[in-house]
């Protein structure tokens, strides 16, 4: 295995991206010889471990260029017809809501669509979904008794949580959430309450650096994902040990689970191995490694399972939000507007 931050002959356009060429040899028993580029905002360590894994099943050689969500997708939509990329895989939807509404995705194949439930693909087909990730309120136990938690998202906007609660609004993890809650509750209620977060909340840099700030006890609470605080209590936990997680539940906005997405590029010269490899995300094998691994995200695939230590995705009652629908550009203009970008 062999990794650089920059290859030799990529044109400048690439330069944005951190490139691994994960995968570089083919096995005997390989079914096609031949080669994917990943354009990947996912977790690095998950894309890998799919990437190996899939490698290693089918032969097909990998090169990965890691980058950020929206980072990737408006360098997908500026490449446009000329993208070198056969894949793109994201933590959040907007992404690739964005991809999709410049028409640069090819459709996916109904074999692969069939192996995840509605809820986590749009209705389009353009991209699926290929895992999951739930907001929660990681929050300090030694400060916070769960009768004192905020019964709703909307909650940590009232004058009583002033001070008391912290987000990383640059980035696409919150402005996914804002998202859902603009296309919930309208652009009315969304303004009222990023007025009301601009007054109440501390902005801290990375949800993981948030979490931090609260088991360290600088700040009562933080809206993030859940994985940071299963990640860290798999490991030592001396990140987490003072913090518990509150979930919204009841279609509350805060409740709401973004899915991570995978789709083909149009514009792919190996349309049949990026078919392959949505497939085999989407697939058992792909799920397993959700569930068996340490991404702590959700498995989305049909009648698969998520990791044991996870509070079962029925469980979490999300609100239905359409993914097609999260608009980022919107977001971060009301961010703006607002103060806190």
């Amino acid at each position: 295995m062999k990794t650089s931050s920059f290859l030799a002959g990529v044109a400048p356009v690439f330069s944005v991206f951190a490139i691994s060429v994960l995968s570089l040899s083919s096995p005997a028993s390989a079914q096609v010889a031949d080669s994917l580029t990943i354009y990947n905002a996912q977790h690095e360590v998950l894309t890998k471990e799919w990437v190996d894994a899939f490698t290693e099943e089918t032969g097909i050689v990998v090169t990965v260029r890691n980058g950020g969500d929206m980072e990737i997708a408006n360098q997908i939509v500026q490449e446009g017809a000329n993208s070198p990329a056969d894949v793109f895989l994201t933590e959040n939807s907007p992404a690739m809501a964005l991809v999709d509404g410049k028409g640069l995705f090819e459709p996916i194949d109904k074999a692969t669509l069939d192996q995840v439930p509605e809820q986590f693909r749009p209705a389009n087909g353009h991209w699926t979904g290929i895992a999951a990730r739930s907001t929660v309120f990681a929050y300090d136990k030694t400060k916070l008794s769960e009768d004192k938690l905020p019964k709703s998202l909307l909650d940590l906007a009232k004058p009583e949580w002033k001070g008391r609660w912290a987000a990383s609004p640059s980035g696409a993890d919150f402005q996914a959430i804002v998202g859902a809650l603009l296309q919930l509750k309208g652009e009315e209620a969304t303004a009222a309450w990023l007025k009301g977060m601009k007054e109440n909340f501390t902005s801290i840099r990375g949800n993981s650096t948030a979490m931090k700030a609260v088991n360290a006890g600088q700040i009562e609470g933080a809206v993030i994902y859940h994985y940071y605080y299963f990640g860290d209590q798999a490991k030592t936990g001396e990140n987490s040990k003072n913090v518990s997680l509150h979930y919204f539940k009841n279609q509350d906005p805060g409740a709401f689970v973004s899915i991570s997405g995978g789709g083909i590029l149009a514009s792919s010269k190996h349309k049949q191995q990026a078919q392959a490899f949505l497939k085999w995300v989407a697939g058992k094998s792909g799920q397993k490694i959700l569930r068996d691994g340490t991404s702590f995200e959700y498995a989305v695939g049909e009648d698969e399972a998520s990791n044991k230590a996870l509070v079962p995705l029925a469980d979490l009652q999300a609100p239905k939000v359409e993914p097609t629908e999260l608009n980022n550009a919107k977001v971060t203009d009301m961010l703006t507007a607002a103060g806190i970008l």
